[in-house]
């Protein structure tokens, strides 16, 4: 090992904290450690985090293995216990300095209560390893208890970092040469005084930002500012990515969710009157308890009526300490044939969206060996190889394997 390896599992938020915890363990020295940033909103994701350790040990025999995220968070004493693991640091610790400067002389296990915390912290990273976009958190925790969902208990309540802490972030960023930024949090939703005051006030405070996207948004909170930002400001992609959930309304509700189904059609289609070319996704459940095959039918409709084509779909798996798995159960294997359906359902809209961008114009992010993605997050690739980073002004020419083809425009 030449320096401290990150391993990130889950969310973007885990992406940017992962940077932060480059930088301390690189300062402290730490070319020993592996650590293993967990996501816990599944059982799967923990199941996962449990076999990367072990992988992680197998491949890494001397190292200090450090496991912290969600995962820890909310179980410390199970990753402890495991053999392959020296320390367990919970989601404040993790940003702590002191956590990798100290780590030899500390307790095994470092976990506050994180319901306790409630500022969010202020956290500088100077850049994304192997990433063209940067991410810049601007909110931590969430307020709300959906039946299905331990993240809280792992991140603690809605807490907003500072608007001119964000804007400073974003400007280093820029300076940098990102010229693309993703904000990001547990529910950005929820930022005080609402994330569309602070797009625009972030924006107008570091014109050089080229181009700017929101992480998933919580469609109850999509409101007419968002969406009067939307339709005015062409530096804020067209892409919008909702946590939906479901399409039925009685599992909506049983879910804990603050929306309904035509509620999702509206906003969608709000959006769009306002800028005709915008894309959408979603994250998606299936096989939540109680969800009968006709339940699950209008989930499937919902995503062909609201053309949701980006789909982030979680086969339903009972995590033990929600309401959600005290109640009957459909079992793993309806779970995973509805998420099959739901996959196959948002690449047909998905299909028939890329084929008629077939002769458009698009600006391409770069990444390595010559693909990219488009201001609507569309997948491409191209006939040269650009060097990453850079907007790349295209043609697109074909679709194959829903990814775009294109050429480059001189």
């Amino acid at each position: 090992m030449t320096g401290p390896r990150i391993i990130t599992l889950g969310c973007r938020l885990n992406a940017f904290e992962s940077e932060v915890i480059r930088g301390h363990a690189a300062r402290a020295g730490g070319e020993d450690m592996v650590i293993i940033n967990t996501c816990a909103v599944t059982s799967e994701a923990e199941r996962q985090a449990r076999q990367t350790i072990r992988r992680a040990r197998k491949d890494n025999p001397g190292a200090r293995i450090i496991v912290t995220g969600c995962a820890a968070q909310i179980a410390p004493d199970k990753f402890a216990a495991m053999a392959e693991v020296d320390q367990v640091l919970g989601n404040t610790e993790k940003l702590l300095p002191e956590s990798y400067r100290n780590g030899t002389n500390m307790a095994p296990v470092q976990v506050a209560n994180i319901m306790e915390e409630t500022r969010a912290p202020e956290l500088i990273v100077p850049g994304f390893e192997n990433r063209s976009r940067a991410f810049i958190q601007i909110q931590q925790g969430c307020d709300h208890r959906c039946t299905f969902c331990i993240i809280p208990f792992g991140r603690g309540n809605s807490r907003s970092v500072p608007a001119k802490h964000v804007i400073v972030q974003a400007r280093q960023l820029t300076e940098a040469g990102y010229k693309e930024a993703v904000l990001t949090g547990v529910d950005i939703s929820s930022y005080d005084g609402g994330v569309a005051a602070l797009v625009r006030r972030l924006l107008a405070a570091v014109p050089e930002l080229a181009r700017l996207r929101l992480s998933s948004l919580d469609p109850a909170m999509v409101d007419e500012d968002l969406i009067a930002l939307a339709a005015d400001e062409p530096r804020l992609m067209p892409h919008f990515h909702l946590s939906v959930q479901a399409g039925n309304d009685l599992i909506l509700k049983r879910m804990k969710r603050r929306h309904n189904a035509a509620q999702v059609i509206e906003i969608c289609a709000q959006l769009r009157r306002g800028r005709d070319d915008i894309q959408f996704g979603a994250d998606l459940i299936a096989g939540f308890p109680t969800e009968t095959d006709a339940m699950f039918a209008d989930t499937l409709a919902l995503v062909e009526e609201a053309g949701l084509a980006y789909l982030h779909v979680f086969p339903y798996s009972p995590r033990p300490g929600t309401p959600a798995s005290l109640m009957p159960q459909n079992g793993a294997a309806t779970a995973r044939v509805r998420a099959q359906d739901l996959r196959d359902a948002g690449n047909r809209v998905k299909a028939d969206i890329f084929a008629r961008m077939i002769g458009r114009r698009a600006t391409v992010l770069t990444e390595k060996d010559g693909k990219g993605y488009t201001e609507h997050y569309a997948p491409v690739r191209m006939g040269a190889s650009p060097e990453p980073g850079n907007l790349m002004p295209v043609e697109i020419t074909a679709v194959q394997d829903l990814v775009l083809t294109a050429e480059p425009l001189r």
